[in-house]
């Protein structure tokens, strides 16, 4: 089973391929490289997943990347935790009136 890494403090810079060339360059073999980006302006969230490939220890990697500077920031990496599921019901509300708090009417004197 492949090893799962969460890379944080990413340049808003940084792009898959420049985290892909990361790991080239240190003779780390990886399988899959995805630096997570904002829906609406498609720039960097500043931070990323790279999972590595089978044969990879991948505590070895963690010590010989977590606060490595990359493009002027120290990475933080660790082993990615599971995505929790997600409550039903969760996301926009399509009934909720913005900028208005409460419901109802309001009593008359």
């Amino acid at each position: 089973m492949p090893s799962k890494l969460f890379i944080g403090n990413l340049s808003f810079n940084v792009q898959d391929s420049g985290l892909n060339d990361l790991f080239a360059s240190l003779n780390i073999p990886v399988t899959s490289v995805r630096v997570m980006r904002d829906m609406e302006t498609g720039r960097s969230r500043g931070f990323g997943f790279v999972e590595l490939a089978p044969e990879v220890d991948m505590a070895s990697v963690i010590s010989q990347l977590n606060g490595k500077m990359f493009e002027g920031r120290p990475l933080t990496v660790n082993e990615a935790r599971q995505q929790k599921p997600r409550e039903p019901g969760g996301g926009f509300d399509r009934n909720r009136k913005f900028g208005r708090r409460g419901g109802g009417h309001k009593e008359q004197l």
